[in-house]
């Protein structure tokens, strides 16, 4: 039974193999899962890392990075949202979070939250220019393309300054349709009254809000645009 189990793995091996025809085999090459960091309320890791898809299967509390970018226009305070793109396996064609996106494995909320705003936004932001909110735990089940999604995350909250108008963002079309500037009383009122469709959760605009509140003329001046 064993001779016949290897047989067997080593033709289902061979079956993944190609003739490429120049007299050379190759053997096809799958893409590595991303994989996430299983980590306690807090957000430190327990030592266990499970692939993306699982985590979001299964519920498996991990970690995402949020950066809200905010300028002040004509004596108004604005948000920078994005456009989710009708292929994303959560919240597919709603408002969300300027940028955000999960940490991989071995990764910290920082880094992470810089390398998203460059892929997803063209953005070349430092740390110093990020300004941390406060950290955010929920839990949510919902489906999407028919399949069960249980989000379970530990979310670091920063803000970036940064005037830059909306057409000028590299935006990253896999991910992103366009991204607009809202007033931020009104994107507060509009997700409240749910007059824009979104997956924007109150309490972190609220946690935006709370900030530019109390940030200085000289903390707005943050980054010029790119």
């Amino acid at each position: 039974m064993k001779m016949r189990a290897a047989q067997e793995k080593i033709a289902d091996a061979a079956a993944k193999m190609w003739y490429n025809g120049s007299i050379e085999l190759k053997k096809e090459v799958y893409p590595m899962p991303e994989m996430l960091d299983i980590v306690d309320e807090n957000g430190v890791p327990t030592g266990r890392s499970v692939p993306r898809t699982v985590a979001h299967a299964e519920g498996l509390r991990h970690r995402t990075s949020h950066v809200w970018i905010v300028r002040r226009k004509a004596g108004r305070v604005q948000v920078l949202l994005q456009m989710r793109c009708a292929a994303k396996d959560s919240y597919p064609g709603c408002y969300d979070i300027s940028s955000a996106g999960h940490i991989p494995a071995g990764d910290e909320f920082v880094g992470s939250a810089l390398r998203e705003l460059r892929e997803e936004l063209g953005v070349d932001a430092r740390a110093e220019d990020l300004h941390e909110c406060g950290l955010r735990r929920f839990r949510f089940e919902a489906e999407f393309h028919g399949k069960p999604f249980k989000d379970n995350q530990v979310s670091k909250v920063f803000c970036l300054w940064l005037d830059k108008e909306a057409e000028d963002f590299n935006v990253q079309k896999s991910e992103i349709d366009y991204v607009k500037w809202f007033d931020l009383d009104e994107a507060i009122r509009a997700v409240d009254e749910g007059t824009i469709p979104n997956c924007i959760f109150p309490e972190e605009l609220g946690m935006v809000k709370e900030f530019v509140q109390k940030a200085s003329p000289l903390g707005e001046a943050g980054r010029e645009a790119d």
